[in-house]
């Protein structure tokens, strides 16, 4: 038999004073079994770091045709399509022809081979935008994770301030290509 899902609820105080985006952002996002705790806390990264209106999370890792967030119109054309994880280049590519915005929180053990080998293929990408955060960051983060997660982010000047539980973390946002 099958495991199932592990639900978690995210609450989010965003202020993002690079973009001027100030939101409260309340999320259920189911985790799958096989997805690493360091996963689930790049997607709401990804999540707070790319927010704009309309988006939201899919079943992703369970459909391997969907990325991890979309925005989409009411006729069902992609605006802004959101991965996490180190992809394969031809998937961001691809993603990047179907949809008005690709942006992607790469991330991951295997990260520095990606950025060497992949990320050069992407560079010229129009509409694309990579970005990474210190895997150090998404460790503690995943060590803290629980099935109620409460974040207070504040982003300025290229920098995540995360306050979680009485603890303050940060991380620069590296911006590889594009403009997040």
């Amino acid at each position: 038999m099958a495991l199932p899902s592990t639900v978690h609820k995210a609450s989010i105080q965003l202020s993002d004073i690079d973009r001027g985006v100030y939101e409260s952002l309340q999320a259920t996002v189911a985790r799958h079994p096989s997805e690493t705790a360091e996963r689930l806390v790049a997607r709401l990264l990804a999540y707070a770091i790319f927010h704009e209106e309309g988006v939201q999370f899919t079943k992703g890792i369970c459909v391997g045709e969907e990325p991890d967030l979309w925005s989409k119109e009411a006729d069902g054309r992609v605006l802004s399509w959101i991965e996490v994880g180190v992809p394969e280049p031809e998937r961001v590519a691809k993603a990047a022809r179907h949809a008005g915005r690709v942006a992607l929180l790469a991330c991951g053990n295997s990260l520095p081979h990606w950025e060497r080998h992949h990320l050069p293929k992407l560079v010229g990408v129009g509409n694309l935008t990579v970005a990474t955060v210190e895997q150090a960051f998404i460790n503690r983060l995943a060590a803290l994770v629980q099935r109620s997660i409460s974040w207070e982010i504040t982003i300025t000047e290229g920098t995540v301030y995360l306050q979680i539980g009485g603890e303050s973390l940060e991380t620069p946002i590296a911006v590889h290509c594009g403009a997040r």
